[in-house]
C-alpha cells in the first residue's frame, strides 16, 4: 500500500473521534459517522474489522456502541492505518519470501525496505491519544 484509501481514512477519522470521548463510552456508529462526516454503513464494516483485531470494542443492544478497547496512548495510527489497508508495503518485493526473485541482486530492494521501514516508524511514533488533542 503506497497511498491511503478512502476506507482508510475513514477509519482515521472515526477512530479518532472515539479517541477523544471519555474511556469506555459507548457511541453509536451513526454519532461517529455524523461526526466526521462519513458514510454509517461504510464505518459499520469498518469498525466491525478493526473490533475483530482488538482496536475497537463493541457492545450491542440498548446503550451499546463503540470504543476503544484499549487506551489512546497505547494504539498507534501504524496499527489503525495495517488494521484497514493491510501491511504498508511500497513494492510487491518486500511483501514476502520468494515474491520477486531479483530481491537479492536488485540494487533498488534496498531502498524500498528503507522506504519501508521509515514510513512505519513514523506511523509508530503516533497515537490516538497525540491525535485526538487539538
Amino acid at each position: 500500500m503506497m497511498g491511503l484509501t478512502r476506507k482508510g481514512e475513514y477509519a482515521i477519522r472515526g477512530i479518532i473521534y472515539l479517541a477523544k470521548q471519555e474511556p469506555g463510552k459507548l457511541v453509536l456508529i451513526s454519532e461517529i459517522a455524523d461526526a466526521v462526516d462519513v458514510p454509517q454503513s461504510f464505518l459499520a464494516k469498518i469498525f466491525q474489522s478493526i473490533t475483530r483485531l482488538g482496536i475497537v470494542r463493541s457492545s450491542r443492544g440498548a446503550g451499546g456502541g463503540f470504543c476503544l478497547a484499549r487506551p489512546a496512548a497505547q494504539i498507534t495510527l501504524r496499527e489503525v492505518v495495517e488494521a484497514v489497508e493491510g501491511p504498508i508495503c511500497p513494492n510487491r518485493c518486500l511483501i514476502g519470501a520468494g515474491t520477486c526473485e531479483r530481491s537479492d541482486t536488485c540494487n533498488v530492494h534496498p531502498v524500498w525496505r528503507r522506504v519501508q521501514e521509515q514510513v512505519q516508524q513514523v506511523l509508530d511514533e503516533v497515537t490516538l491519544a497525540e491525535l485526538s488533542n487539538p
